[in-house]
C-alpha cells in the first residue's frame, strides 16, 4: 500500500514538472541551442516552439551522421536546455 501512494505521489509530481515558460521563446532562443546546426530535424522550427511556448518542453525526431536521436527540450526561466538520447 505504501508503495502504491509513494508511485501515485512521484507520478503527479514529475507531471507537474512540465509548465508553460513564464516569457514565450523565440527563434532566436531556439537557433542559440544549435540543433538546428548539428542535427537533422524533421520538425520546424515553427511548430517547435509553438510547443515547448504551449508545453514547457518538446521531444523531437532527429539524426545525427545518419543516426537516430531523440531531443529533448526544456523550458526554463534562465533558457532551454537541450538533452540528447539515442534510439
Amino acid at each position: 500500500m505504501k508503495l502504491l501512494i509513494a508511485l501515485l505521489f512521484s507520478i503527479v509530481v514529475c507531471a507537474a514538472c512540465s509548465l508553460p515558460p513564464e516569457r514565450p521563446f523565440t527563434k532566436e532562443d531556439l537557433y542559440k541551442t544549435g540543433i538546428y546546426t548539428y542535427f537533422t530535424v524533421n520538425d520546424s522550427p515553427e511548430s517547435v516552439l509553438s510547443a515547448i511556448n504551449k508545453d514547457g518542453e518538446v521531444i523531437l525526431d532527429a539524426k545525427y551522421r545518419n543516426r537516430a536521436v531523440w531531443i529533448k527540450l526544456l523550458g526554463k526561466t534562465d533558457g532551454m536546455t537541450v538533452q540528447i538520447i539515442e534510439k
